[in-house]
């Protein structure tokens, strides 16, 4: 499934400098997210990139990612599955909530209720619509029955935001003080989280800081040993790894799953109609476009769904095989001047982006296909509304869903497909595999016919990672848990 491959940054000098450490003491490490100070402490279930990671440190679900990305038991010890993939019957830790109240089937029933209804009415409110019921069975049994096999669902229960709370409080692995805008994560015994007592912990653990850093002040941080690790980086902020910090640490890319493309969200010209948004598409030299990032082995796409994904059908394939470039730009160019003609105003679209410099290398690289067909792309303005916006968004789990659902029309992000929502719609009530998977396919023909939203490949993300910091790895999340950090290198 991988997208690219790492990036082969860091010489053979600059690793030996990093294994020397930080020169810092060894009872803590620190870590930068790229981002604001108020995403790191976020209360609610709308959570940036810094606070999904603190409140996987705080507040453990079922299950959790490890650093790998898998899949692991968390306040739930143990599981099995019906051969029906209906059911999903959850052991509990015996433990604790963090007030002392214990832990019981009837409370992870009623959290995990709140989560799931806090969440309606967004994105991953929809990739929980297939849970029919929450039961508590025993003191410590707790079923989820879902109203269909959904392969993929345990990958979705691990996300941060199915972290399960009592009184805004989780059962850890970590706890969460705050020094100004820093938050300071300290790790749980493992008796108090139910797990065997670890005679040589407090040895074995150390304190993680965390705090948030426009990717510039991050960056410089790390290049200047103040932090051990940064986290959070997308293309948007890609020319800034290439710097100094290069000489003190790696970067560190990982195969990301998820979006990279434009949502149509204006629909006036051009864009009023689906074969005048099938003329951007067209227009864009995918093979060419992120040539200016030097990410080696990233593989572009014109499929809203990505491609390779488990269970595909192959039915829907990649646009325009057999249409050189030369010719989609020509065609594209046909149509442009049929809608606008010479009416400057009317060839002229606006694109939100976020601010960096790798939004602006992007820019010039679309600006140039744009113009190779007679269109004008000018940045959008905060004040004004855009015709297009960047999309860049990590997948929660690897199914087809997940990309259809984020352009549900009831999220009103843009554009979008009554049809598609229709299919997906009716692949939720389909009990056999393989009439879900050409229900899902429909959902994706469907709405690539409409051209709502133009993919360019897979999302970019990348850390900093300093030669001797022990539990990162790369994964197709993005996420990257903070616990493993905590664990002092052997």
């Amino acid at each position: 499934m991988s997208r690219f491959l790492h990036l082969a940054l860091c010489m053979a000098a600059a690793l030996a400098l990093a294994s020397c450490g930080s020169g810092k003491a060894d009872d803590e490490v620190d870590v930068a997210f790229i981002g604001s100070s108020t995403e790191l402490f976020e209360p609610g279930l709308r959570l940036a990139p810094a606070g999904q990671h603190i409140r996987s440190a705080t507040a453990e679900g079922l299950v959790s990612l490890n650093q790998s990305g898998e899949v692991v038991p968390a306040l739930a010890e143990r599981w099995i599955v019906t051969e029906d993939g209906l059911s999903y019957i959850f052991r509990l830790r015996n433990t604790d909530w963090a007030d002392g109240i214990p832990l019981t089937s009837n409370s992870v029933r009623d959290a995990l209720r709140r989560n799931i209804q806090e969440l309606r009415g967004t994105s991953l409110g929809l990739d929980l619509a297939k849970v029919e019921e929450i039961r508590a069975m025993t003191g410590r049994v707790v079923e989820i029955r879902l109203d269909g096999p959904m392969p993929e669902f345990l990958q979705l229960l691990a996300q941060p935001e199915l972290g399960l709370r009592r009184n805004r409080q989780g059962t850890g692995p970590m706890t969460l003080s705050r020094e100004r805008d820093t938050a300071l994560l300290a790790p749980l015994p493992p008796e108090t989280r139910g797990l065997p007592v670890d005679e040589d912990w407090e040895s074995r653990v150390r304190t993680v800081r965390v705090q948030a850093l426009p990717a510039e002040q991050a960056v410089a941080a790390f290049d200047n040993r103040a932090v051990d690790a940064v986290f959070g980086g997308t293309l948007t902020s890609l020319p800034l790894a290439d710097t100094g910090a290069l000489s003190r640490g790696t970067v560190r890319l990982d195969a990301a799953l998820g979006l990279l493309g434009l949502q149509v969200v204006g629909e006036r010209g051009l864009l009023a109609t689906e074969s005048g948004r099938e003329a951007l598409a067209m227009a864009i030299d995918r093979q060419s476009l992120l040539q200016p990032f030097n990410i080696g082995g990233w593989i572009p796409t014109t499929r809203v769904v990505a491609p390779d994904l488990p269970g595909d059908p192959k039915i829907i394939g990649e646009r325009w095989n057999g249409l050189s470039l030369e010719l989609r730009q020509a065609e594209a160019a046909r149509r442009v001047a049929a809608v606008a003609g010479t009416d400057r105003a009317a060839r002229t679209l606006s694109i939100a982006m976020p601010p960096g410099p790798g939004s602006d290398l992007l820019f010039r690289e679309l600006s140039e296909d744009l113009a190779a067909v007679g269109v004008v792309l000018e940045r959008a303005s905060e004040s004004a509304p855009a015709d297009l916006v960047l999309v860049d968004r990590l997948a929660r789990y690897a199914d087809a869903r997940w990309f259809l659902n984020q352009f549900h029309c009831s999220l009103k992000r843009g554009l979008c497909s009554p049809e598609a929502d229709e299919a997906v719609r009716r692949a939720m009530q389909a009990s056999d595999p393989a009439a879900t998977a050409a229900m899902l396919a429909e959902a994706e023909a469907r709405l690539t016919a409409a051209n709502v939203y133009i993919p360019i490949g897979a999302p970019i993300r990348w850390s900093l990672v300093r030669g001797g910091v022990d539990g990162f790895s790369e994964n197709n999340w993005g996420l990257h848990p903070l616990f493993p950090l905590a664990l002092r290198p052997i």
